[in-house]
Formats: C-alpha cells, structure tokens, sequence
C-alpha cells in the first residue's frame, strides 16, 4: 500500500506544477539583405583581408558544415539571430525574388508556395515551420530589390564609370534598361508582387492555424548603402574611388541611385503592405547613416589607422557596407555577390534594431537610427523611433 502512495503523490506533485513556457520564435524571410549576405567581413581593407574576416570561412554555413540551400548567404550575423532565449529561424536568401527560380544552376526561393524535388519556396517553408512552432511572433521581411535588378543596377553603374573618362560621363540612370526598370508600370507591376508575396506569407500563416492576433509581420525597408554625392570621401574623377574606395560611379548616379532606386524600392514595399492586418513597417533606409560605404565619416581601416576590424573604436571608424568589387578587382576570399550588403557591422546594427522592433514578443514598427559605440553583446548601439 506504501508502495502505491509515493508514485501517485508523484502524479499529483507533477499535475500542479506549471508547463515550462516555451520560447518565442522570430523568422526572417526574403533577400541578400536580410539573409545576412556580406555578414563576414568587418569593414573594409585592401590589405590582408584576415584583417576585416569576423566570421571566417564558415559564416555562411547554416546547416552544419555547408549551406542548406547553396548561395543563400545564411550569415551566422544575420540580423534574425537576437538572441535572449528568443529562437530564431532564416528562410531568407541571397539573390531571392517574390517569386522562385533556379539562377546559375542554384535555387533561389521567392516568397510563394514553389516545390521542386527538394527545393521549397518560402512561404512554404514558413507554413512547414509554423505547423510545428506555435509560438511565432514575428515574421520580419524584406523583398523587391531583386525583382528591380539590383545586381545589375550595380554592375551597370560601376562598368559604366570604369570604361568612361570624366570628359564624356556614360551615366547608368539615363541607359535604357535602367529607365525600363523603373517605368511607372514595371513600379506598378513589382509593387503588385510584393503585396502577393506579403499575401503569400499571410496564407502561410492562416494554414499552419495561426490567426492575426497571433503573430506580427514586421515588412522591413532596405538601408542606403551609399551617401549622396555630397558625402563621399573619394573625387569622381582618377581612380581613389574604385580602385581604394570600392565605389565607383558618377556623382550623378549615386544620388540617382539613392533618390531614386533606394525610394523606390522601399515605396514599393510600404504601398504593397498599406492597408494589411498585422503588417506593421520596420523602416531601416537611415540604420547605416555616417557609416555607409566611402562616406567621409569613415574609411578603409588603413585609412583610419585600424589594425583589424576587432581594434577598440573600429565599429565607429569604418564602414557598415561591403566594397563593391568588380570582375577585375575580385579575388577570393571575397565573393561578386557580397557587393554593397551590409556587413557583419551593418547587420548586427540591424540585429539590434529589429531586437527592439520584436519588444518583448509584442512586435512593433519604427525606423532604425544609428547610435555610437557597441553594446554589451558586441553590437552597434542603435534606437528604434
């Protein structure tokens, strides 16, 4: 009889305690921004590139050794990843549109519900994972860029700085297929994706068994990466801006490229999302400001004195944006694809906004603004207004 009492006091102890809580879960979802593209490299150098390598050679690697899906650019300093006990999950992807595609033999996953063999769009993927997790809170995105040809616009500017002399400027803004890209009905039709997309992940959402007072989307803007002519710390004419800078384009280009690619594309993704339930925007087009590539707040670190990129006051003397490397200039371990991302600098500032945007688990939109100094997870200091 003695025997019987000690297990059921067991039951009955066991009955009374409380469930352990469960952690709270944030996804991020979309492009090369977002999925920690460029999140390697500290600053930039044009000696040793060890100097500036925060992460090493595996910094991409999501899944063990490798990467899950080859060319996603899953950074380890992605900006999901904020820690605090907050379990973090990256379906983003670097070259990713609102739609799937295979580009150069690799997978790119677009915001829809695409399967092939093994391959998942990432609606899709975030449907699976919310079949499974009941405790998302946040979603946070960023998409569009591709679908307007950023590589491109990129590549276009800089080859059309290097092969002209400053006494015949061949401007990028003014070639035909960069004023097809933004023709009012290309904006119309992209700003149509990107609400799709947006819907998309709602479905996903609605699917797994989630309603709207469960979770937020959090639909983030894209951060200049460079300042306007006025700011730059390189001539447009000779050579200092490509060949020490990794940045060159015509003055013109550059404010074209921030008056208007940059607005554009973030106006793509605030009127896509106008008007949803439990969208809020997380507004990140200013996180970068004074630290944007060859701003003359900053510089290489060679410019700046700065030994490596772990040197007491690094994070506030070099740059939060990846060179951009062309062709010719690009040698390993740099990668064509890292260009003009935020680094590991710039997406840990943006770790530590979006930090502040999931509040606790009650999700909230703002704009990121640059602070000064690093905070005690090693992290730029940045304010949510």
């Amino acid at each position: 009889m003695r025997r019987r009492w000690i297990p059921l006091a067991a039951v009955c102890l066991a009955a009374a305690l409380p469930a352990a809580a469960s952690a709270d879960t944030v996804v991020s979802v979309g492009d090369s921004a977002i999925s920690g593209e460029a999140g390697r490299w500290a600053g930039n150098t044009n000696q040793a590139a060890s100097k500036t390598d925060a992460l090493g050679a595996g910094a991409y690697n999501d899944a063990g050794g490798a990467e899950a899906t080859p060319g996603c650019h899953r950074s380890k300093s992605a900006e999901v990843h904020i820690g605090d006990g907050v379990k973090s999950v990256n379906l983003a992807c670097s070259g990713a549109r609102t739609y799937s595609r295979t580009s150069d033999g690799k997978w790119k996953p677009g915001l829809d519900f695409a399967v092939s063999g093994a391959n998942k769009g990432q609606a899709r993927m975030l449907e699976d994972l919310a079949r499974t997790d009941p405790d998302i809170k946040a979603v946070v995105v960023l998409i569009g860029a591709n679908d307007y040809g950023f590589a491109d616009i990129l590549e276009t500017c800089v080859t059309n700085w290097i092969t002209s002399p400053s006494w015949w400027k061949n401007y990028c803004h003014d070639d035909s297929n960069m004023k097809a890209m933004f023709s009012a009905s290309n904006i119309s039709a992209i700003t149509n994706n990107v609400r799709a997309a947006f819907t998309n992940l709602k479905t996903a959402m609605t699917r797994a068994g989630y309603n709207d007072s469960q979770y937020e989307i959090l639909a983030q803007t894209y951060s200049a990466p460079l300042p306007l002519s006025g700011g730059m710390r390189y001539p447009e004419s000779g050579w200092s801006r490509q060949s020490v800078g990794g940045c060159g384009a015509w003055n013109a280009d550059i404010n074209w490229a921030r008056s208007t690619v940059v607005d554009t594309l973030n106006n793509s993704v605030k009127n896509a999302v106008s008007g949803m339930a439990n969208v809020q925007v997380l507004d990140a087009v200013g996180a970068l400001y004074g630290r944007r590539l060859c701003e003359n707040t900053v510089g290489v670190l060679e410019e700046k004195g700065v030994s490596t990129w772990q040197s007491a006051g690094a994070v506030d003397k070099t740059e939060w944006v990846h060179q951009i490397r062309t062709v010719s200039t690009i040698f390993g371990p740099y990668q064509l694809q890292e260009d003009g991302h935020p680094n590991y600098w710039g997406q840990l500032a943006l770790r530590n906004c979006f930090r502040q945007a999931y509040n606790g688990g009650n999700p909230t939109g703002g704009s990121c603004a640059r602070g000064t100094g690093l905070n005690a997870k090693g992290e730029p200091n940045m304010g949510l207004n």
